[in-house]
């Protein structure tokens, strides 16, 4: 299994970018989430890998976090789901919306991708219940503003709970930055 690679961007075509490692050019399919943060042709990069070995290919797809590759691995267990389905999801929603998607029930956020009808959606919903954990980017049940993911997530990898974080956020502006939010956040924990 090759789990991740770390080379010279030889070429972007989404969703496609040729790495050359070492003399070697490995051809890697991303989500567009991943292809907007690579750097330019020429610069350096570093991708966290799944590889797909069929009868008729071997099939490498790279991710920019390992949560994203997490979440893809999670996708295509869901019967009827495959890679290309995978990384549609993963382009149209980041792994804290799908997260919160799947946490919530919420069948709209997932139609709204390319290539999810109902029926999908439906069993995405179903099989991937309890599968995202908070620290892969759920969002707290009670309502938490999507606005305020990054700050949550902060917390949660800090090591408060979902209720605990979800609690001080809500008294967070909406309009916060992250970094301020997160300091505002901490201090609300720290007087509690």
């Amino acid at each position: 299994m090759i789990g991740r690679i770390a080379g010279t961007i030889l070429e972007k075509r989404p969703p496609l970018v040729l790495i050359d490692v070492g003399g070697v050019g490995y051809e890697i399919d991303v989500p567009m989430s991943t292809f907007y943060t690579l750097p330019e042709v020429g610069a350096g990069t570093l991708l966290h890998t799944h590889l797909i070995v069929r009868e008729d290919a071997h099939l490498l797809f790279g991710f920019a976090t390992p949560s994203e590759r997490e979440a893809f691995r999670q996708l295509i267990r869901v019967s009827g789901v495959g890679a290309k389905t995978a990384l549609a999801l993963l382009s149209g929603m980041s792994v804290a919306e799908l997260a919160q998607a799947v946490a919530g029930g919420e069948l709209a956020p997932l139609i709204r991708v390319p290539g999810i009808g109902k029926k999908t959606a439906e069993r995405l919903l179903l099989e991937l219940r309890g599968k995202f954990a908070p620290a892969a980017g759920a969002l707290p049940a009670s309502g938490t503003a999507p606005e305020h993911a990054d700050i949550v997530n902060a917390l949660l990898a800090l090591g408060y709970n979902d209720r605990e974080a979800a609690r001080v956020v809500k008294a967070l502006d909406p309009d916060v930055a992250v970094p301020e939010g997160i300091r505002q956040a901490l201090r609300l924990l720290s007087k509690a």
